[in-house]
C-alpha cells in the first residue's frame, strides 16, 4: 500500500498538481488530475495485463487485482474499472430455478433475466418496526397490510421515491435532494440490498435494532472481501427503476414487475396505496468492501439513456430521447428539485404541463478516469453484445469507481477518507442534485459515506443504514 501511495505523489507531481494531493503527499485534499490534462500525461493502462480484464465470470472478485503497472494513477484506475465490471456481470448474472447461480446462463442470453443482487435482502426487510428481528435470509420482502398477497413472482418491493427514506415529508434536507421524476412525469423509486456476508454480521451483532447497537457498543467493521482467501465482503447494492409506459422500452432495459408502494402521509397529505408497476432499472451503485479498500470499493452505473453531459448540451451533441432530460426543451432549467407537494401518487402540474426532471450529468471527473470508463464500457458492451447482440445488458455504462488511494487496515474499525479517487463521483440517478466539486457539499461517496454513524452515534462503518435501526 505505501507504494500505491509514493508513486501517487509522484505522478501527481509530474502532473504539476498544486490544489489537492494524496495523503501522504504535502496537500491535503486529492485531486488526481487537472481538468485540462489530457490521460496521455501519465502512462496508459496496459489492458492486457493477465487477470486484469473483463470476463463473463459469474462470481464476485472479492478484490480488485493489479497488474505489474499498478504504480501509476491510470493503471490502479482501469484495474479499479475493471473491477467494477466484472462485479457488475457477476451481480447480474442469471439465476436458475432453485434461486443459485446459473454458470451455464451468461448475462443477457435471452435479452434480460433475473439478477444474483436482486436475490439480496432488502434494507426494508432488515430495519423493521420496533426493532423486530429481520426474516431468514431468501425469506419473502416484509409486506405493510395493503401489499399482502399482491407481489409478483420474483418482483421488487418498491417504496422509496429517493436514495434516503422519508424523503417526502422532511421539509429540511442538510443538502440539496428531492425526488426524480422521469420524462413522464412519473417518481423513479429506489432499493438498497446487502449480501449474505453483510446481513448475517448485522444479525449476528443485533445491528438492527437501537437495542442491539447499544448492547454492541462499538463501532461497527464489516468483513473485508480478500483474494487470499477468495472469499467476498460487505457489499451494498443501491439501485434506481422507473416505470415503464411504453413497452417498447423493455427490450432497452433490465426491468421487472414491482409492488410499488406508498406510505400514507399527513404533511404532505398523501394517500397509502399499492400497486404493481413494470419498472426498468436506470441506476445501480455497487459498494464492497475489500482488503485493499477498507473505505470500500464504490462502482457506479447507469442506464445509457439517462442524461446528457454539460459539455453534450453546450455542444447541441443530444439524442432524440432521454429517461430524464428533453432535448426540446429550451427553457427548463437543469438538476432543479421538483416544485412540492410532492406525492408519487400524483403528477406534478406546472402551468398546464406535466412537471419532469430535466437532468444533465455535471461532469466533474478528471480526464483520465472519464477515459478509462470509456475504454472499458466499449470492452464490456463487445463482450455482452457478443453474448446476444439483443442483451439489455448492452445499455449500461460505468460512470467511474471511486477508491481509497491510502487505504487503511481491515483490522482498524474507525478509518480516515482513504484520500479518495476521483474526488466526487455522482450518479445522475442517485445523487442527482449534488452533483459538482464542492468539497462537502458534491457528491464523494467514500468521504459523505465516513460521516455514517449508528443510533449510538458509533461509526457505522461507511453505511448509513445502521442509523434506520428502531
Amino acid at each position: 500500500m505505501r507504494r500505491r501511495r509514493v508513486a501517487l505523489c509522484a505522478v501527481l507531481g509530474v502532473l504539476g498538481v498544486t490544489a489537492g494531493g494524496l495523503a501522504g503527499c504535502k496537500q491535503k485534499e486529492p485531486i488526481p488530475t487537472k481538468p485540462d490534462v489530457p490521460a496521455s500525461a501519465v502512462s496508459a493502462p496496459d489492458a492486457g495485463t493477465p487477470g486484469v480484464k473483463i470476463v463473463l465470470d459469474p462470481t464476485i472478485p472479492p478484490d480488485a487485482t493489479f497488474g505489474p503497472n499498478a504504480s501509476t494513477l491510470a493503471q490502479l484506475q482501469h484495474d479499479f474499472d475493471t473491477y467494477s465490471w466484472n462485479t457488475f456481470i457477476a451481480a447480474n448474472w442469471p439465476v436458475g430455478a432453485d434461486g443459485g447461480v446459473d454458470p451455464t446462463q451468461p448475462p443477457g442470453k435471452n435479452g434480460d433475466n433475473p439478477t444474483v443482487w436482486q436475490g439480496w435482502m432488502p434494507a426494508t426487510s432488515i430495519f423493521l418496526t420496533g426493532g423486530a428481528t429481520p426474516p431468514a435470509w431468501g425469506a419473502p420482502p416484509v409486506l405493510p397490510a395493503i401489499c399482502q398477497g399482491k407481489l409478483p413472482a420474483g418482483g421488487r418491493f418498491l417504496t422509496q421515491v429517493g436514495k434516503t427514506p422519508g424523503l417526502l415529508n422532511e421539509s429540511v434536507q442538510p443538502f440539496d435532494t428531492g425526488p426524480l421524476l422521469d420524462q413522464q412525469g412519473n417518481y423513479a423509486r429506489f432499493e438498497i440490498l446487502v449480501n449474505q456476508v453483510m446481513f448475517n454480521q448485522i444479525v449476528s451483532q443485533q445491528l438492527y435494532s437501537k437495542a442491539g447497537q447499544q448492547q454492541f457498543n462499538a463501532p461497527a467493521n464489516f468483513t473485508c472481501g480478500s483474494t487470499k482467501t477468495g472469499e467476498q465482503g460487505a457489499i451494498m447494492v443501491k439501485a434506481a427503476w422507473k416505470p415503464l409506459e411504453d413497452p417498447a422500452d423493455v427490450a432497452r432495459f433490465h426491468s421487472t414487475q414491482a409492488l410499488v408502494y406508498t406510505p400514507a402521509s399527513v404533511n404532505p397529505k398523501i394517500q397509502e396505496t399499492c400497486t404493481v408497476q413494470l419498472m426498468g432499472l436506470v441506476g445501480l451503485h455497487i459498494g464492497h468492501k475489500t482488503s485493499s479498500a477498507a473505505q470500500w470499493i464504490w462502482s457506479t452505473f447507469e442506464h445509457v439513456d439517462n442524461v446528457p453531459t454539460q459539455e453534450q448540451v453546450k455542444a447541441g451533441k443530444l439524442a432524440a430521447r432521454y429517461n430524464f432530460f428533453n432535448p426540446a426543451c429550451t427553457d427548463c432549467v437543469a438538476n432543479q428539485t421538483p416544485p412540492r407537494p410532492w406525492d408519487p401518487n400524483k403528477k406534478i402540474v406546472v402551468n398546464g404541463k406535466v412537471f419532469a426532471s430535466q437532468i444533465v450529468r455535471v461532469d466533474v471527473r478528471p480526464p483520465l478516469m472519464v477515459d478509462s470508463a470509456r475504454l472499458l464500457n466499449a470492452e464490456a458492451k463487445a463482450l455482452l453484445g457478443g453474448v446476444n447482440p439483443k442483451s439489455v445488458w448492452t445499455n449500461y455504462e460505468l460512470i467511474s469507481t471511486q477508491w481509497p488511494t491510502n487505504p487503511g487496515s481491515c483490522a482498524v474499525a474507525e478509518l480516515e477518507d482513504g484520500s479518495p479517487a476521483p474526488q466526487f463521483l455522482a450518479n445522475s440517478t442517485l445523487e442527482t442534485y449534488i452533483q459538482g466539486k464542492v468539497p462537502g457539499v458534491s457528491s464523494s461517496c467514500i468521504r459523505c459515506h465516513n460521516n455514517a454513524a449508528m443510533t449510538t452515534g458509533k461509526s457505522s462503518d461507511f453505511t448509513f443504514l445502521l442509523e434506520r435501526a428502531q
